[in-house]
C-alpha cells in the first residue's frame, strides 16, 4: 500500500482524510497517534521527525516520496490525485470558491477552537472544569452551525451543494459529529441534519467513522 495515514480516531481533521480516502478508493494503511495515552504520541520524537506541528492528520504517499499534513490540502491534493472518482472540487471556479469557503468555515474557523489541544488548555492554564470546557465547545459550534445552516438553505440539495459528495460534505460530517459529543441540539439545525444522514448512508462515511477504527476507545 503506497499511503500510510497517521491519524487518530477520534480527530475531525484525521476524519475528514479518512472519509476522502475512501471516496476516492485508494487504499491506505492506518497509523493511529493516540493524542491522550502517555502524554501523547503525537509528541514523541518519531511522530515529531513526520510532523514537527504535532498535530494529526500526516498523510504520506511513498510511491511518490510525498509527505503532508493539513487535511484540506491532503483532501485536494487526493483530488487532483484521482480526479476521475468522486471530484470533491466543482471544476467551476464560483462553485470551487463556494465549496472551499464553506470548507474552510469549518475547518478553520469552528474547529480549531474546539479540538483537544485548545480544550486541554482551558483546563490546564485557566482552570476551567468539565461543564466549562462543554460549554465553550457548544458555544462555538452553535455560532458556526448558526451561518451555516442559513447558507445552506440557498444551495443545499441532497447534500451541501446539490446533489454532488464535495468537500464541504466532507468537512461537516466530523463537525456534526462532534457537536453530538458536545451535547449541541441538533434539532435546531435540520438542513445540517438532513445532509449528516444523506452523507452517513454512504459507505466511505461509514467506513470513515470513528468508532470503526483500529485506535476506537
Amino acid at each position: 500500500m503506497d499511503y500510510i495515514l497517521h491519524g487518530y480516531w477520534r480527530s475531525s481533521a484525521t476524519y475528514r482524510v479518512r472519509i476522502a480516502l475512501n471516496l476516492k478508493q485508494i487504499p491506505y494503511r492506518y497509523v493511529p497517534v493516540h493524542l491522550v495515552k502517555e502524554g501523547g504520541e503525537q509528541y514523541s520524537a518519531d511522530y515529531t521527525a513526520l510532523n514537527p506541528a504535532q498535530l494529526v492528520p500526516t498523510l504520506i504517499n511513498e510511491a511518490e516520496d510525498v509527505m503532508l499534513n493539513q487535511s484540506l490540502s491532503i483532501i485536494e491534493y487526493l483530488d487532483e490525485t484521482v480526479p476521475d472518482i468522486c471530484p470533491l472540487i466543482p471544476s467551476h471556479r464560483v462553485e470551487r470558491a463556494r465549496v472551499r469557503a464553506l470548507a474552510q468555515d469549518i475547518a478553520c474557523d469552528m474547529q480549531p477552537i474546539v479540538n483537544l489541544r485548545v480544550l486541554n488548555a482551558l483546563r490546564d492554564g485557566f482552570q476551567a472544569n468539565d461543564d466549562d470546557v462543554k460549554r465553550w465547545a457548544q458555544k462555538w459550534v452553535v455560532k458556526g452551525f448558526d451561518s451555516i445552516e442559513k447558507r445552506l438553505q440557498t444551495q443545499a440539495g441532497k447534500f451541501c451543494f446539490d446533489f454532488n459528495v464535495s468537500l464541504a460534505d466532507v468537512c461537516l460530517v466530523p463537525q456534526v459529529y462532534n457537536a453530538k459529543r458536545f451535547g449541541v441540539d441538533m434539532t435546531m439545525y435540520p438542513l445540517i441534519s438532513k445532509i449528516y444522514d444523506n452523507c452517513q448512508a454512504l459507505d466511505a462515511f461509514q467506513k470513515a467513522a470513528p468508532e470503526a477504527q483500529s485506535d476506537a476507545i
